[in-house]
């Protein structure tokens, strides 16, 4: 399982959102993205989003004041069996 990293600090809603489910349509199903944000907004959105993908959010870490979102792609295929 390959882990690609995502480091969206200093950016302010939505874009922390936007990029993120950008990132994910790009991901292998099976893969992890580690993404960090500092606005605290994203504690809402980036959860919002995975959701709304249908991907899995692993867990999510308070680093300083940076939160850090694991989250794994899912086969969307294998989701809606």
């Amino acid at each position: 399982m390959t882990s690609h990293l995502l480091d969206l600090s200093g950016l302010k809603c939505p874009m922390p959102a936007l990029r993120t489910r950008k990132a994910l349509r790009r991901l292998t199903p099976g893969h992890e993205i580690e993404v960090t944000c500092t606005d605290p907004m994203a504690a809402i959105d980036v959860p919002n989003v995975v959701r709304e993908a249908g991907d899995e959010l692993i867990e999510t870490i308070q680093r300083d004041s940076a939160l850090v979102f694991r989250i794994r792609k899912l086969d969307q295929q294998q989701v809606r069996s």
